[in-house]
């Protein structure tokens, strides 16, 4: 919004400020930062009246986690409006690859707050169906895949691009919708797997919109990709905007969710948020390196398919408890111990990630 003051620059003013990508990156940072702590606290007031008894603990779950009971949900509400807000107020409006991220990040996030909605109303660990979950996802997913198809340049549309390797693109056709919305959905889906613990799931997020914030930037910039010997797509610059933000709200929400957590995530946070890191990924055409930046969600999806196919093919178990995070706990780890732990391979992971922008 804030973009269109540039109509009022004569080119050596304030206002030509607004033209350049990296100084609306920062405003929006700081705006989204600055809402979470302006309205976290009264947010979570609200969430601990309007829930009493807060989000229900797993009867199943490690024993630990019974001292947490009375701690509200639905604290992605905070992430997604700080986000909303900053991203509405500093990117350019007129760009395709923005909305598409923001319909992804809201899209989910409306599930996940049905989904926590049921749960805390009903003061059951289960909510939406999994089944009904995943239909609208794929329905969601879908769409943003074709649409960010069609938006990018002719000769990149329905082609899978391969890091560490130069100019090279794969033609998938048409299954490359069907590709781009399981890498969404999955996603979503391996973020919420991962939000277990507090402040577990919110800082590896955080990192890795930090590292696709710095590819959309770096691939939405001719001179960028000639260098760096990567696919150009016009307009994924503004993504940083919105990858700003998301470290902002992240970071207000943190102040929040440090151990011991006054509010939790939920299913309203985690599936948005984890729908935004896939959807920004097939906009900037590297789905691939999005594995590699989120491998710690990888990894605990992995953990949950190998315990599930393990035990009803034998009857035992490979971890002692699945998410792998909860195995940790099972061992003695300390939930800190574990928090910080799976933050640090997440930045190294990054640091992989962004490297493939240059080792090709």
């Amino acid at each position: 919004m804030l973009y269109w003051l540039t109509a009022l620059s004569d080119g050596g003013d304030i206002f030509n400020l607004f033209r350049y990508i990296t100084f609306r990156a920062g405003g929006a940072f700081f705006t989204s930062l600055f809402f979470g702590f302006l309205f976290g606290r009264p947010l979570i007031n609200v969430l601990r009246r309007r829930q009493g008894k807060g989000q229900p603990i797993r009867d199943d779950g490690p024993e630990t986690h019974f001292a947490k009971v009375g701690t509200p949900t639905m604290g992605g509400l905070l992430i997604l409006s700080a986000l909303l807000t900053a991203t509405l107020l500093w990117a350019r409006l007129d760009n395709v690859f923005v909305w598409i991220v923001l319909m992804v990040t809201f899209s989910f996030g409306l599930i996940g707050f049905a989904d926590d909605y049921a749960k805390v109303s009903k003061q059951t660990a289960d909510g939406v169906s999994g089944r009904t979950r995943l239909l609208l996802g794929f329905v969601i997913s879908g769409v943003a895949a074709y649409v960010a198809v069609i938006s990018h340049p002719g000769d990149l549309q329905y082609k899978l691009a391969l890091p560490f390797l130069k100019d090279t693109l794969v033609n998938l056709g048409f299954l490359f919708i069907p590709f781009a919305t399981i890498v969404i959905v999955g996603s979503a889906n391996s973020v919420n797997i991962t939000d277990g613990l507090d402040g577990l799931a919110i800082m590896p997020v955080m990192i890795a919109a930090g590292a696709l914030g710095v590819i959309a930037y770096a691939v939405g910039r001719s001179d960028f990709t000639e260098y760096l010997d990567v696919h150009y797509v016009p307009g994924t610059g503004e993504i940083l905007i919105f990858c700003s933000a998301l470290f902002g709200g992240g970071l207000g929400f943190l102040w929040y969710n440090a151990p011991p957590a006054a509010v939790f995530m939920g299913d309203t946070g985690s599936l948005a948020l984890g729908g935004a890191l896939g959807a920004i990924a097939v906009v900037t055409k590297h789905e691939i390196v999005l594995a590699i930046i989120g491998g710690l969600f990888v990894v605990e999806a992995l953990s949950v398919i190998i315990q599930v196919i393990y035990f009803k093919t034998t009857g035992k178990r490979v971890f002692l408890m699945a998410p792998i995070h909860h195995h940790f706990e099972k061992k003695g780890w300390a939930e800190p111990q574990i928090v910080i732990r799976f933050w640090i391979i997440a930045l190294i992971l990054a640091m992989i990630g962004l490297a493939t922008l240059k080792v090709r």
